[in-house]
């Protein structure tokens, strides 16, 4: 099962050392412009239906102001602008790493 070892923050990125050798760099816009709460991912309405919700950002939305490990299989990240419910799974947290510029919105 994938864990993390080592987390910080260097320079704008959060840097992660995983318990089999890799490491991940994810920038924190990437971060919190992929968050996966229902805030900012969208929820099913009662036909299943997912309408995501319009999402603002400033310049508090890309800046980090913690985080902490959810059981052994997620991060709850906080950001300076007070948004605290994406809860990412340390999987995503991987995939999010590899995505390139050209992928993000």
């Amino acid at each position: 099962m994938l864990s993390i070892i080592n987390i910080g923050l260097v320079q704008n990125e959060l840097a992660i050392a995983w318990s089999d050798g890799g490491e991940s760099f994810i920038p924190i816009e990437r971060l919190r412009r992929a968050c996966p709460c229902a805030s900012c991912e969208g929820e099913p309405d009662a036909t299943g239906r997912v309408v995501r919700p319009e999402v603002t950002y400033t310049s508090r939305s890309f800046m980090l102001n913690s985080y902490e490990p959810i059981g052994g299989y997620a991060l709850l990240v906080r950001f300076e602008d007070g948004h605290a419910t994406g809860i990412y799974p340390f999987n995503y947290l991987r995939e999010l790493s590899a995505r390139t510029g050209s992928e993000e919105e």
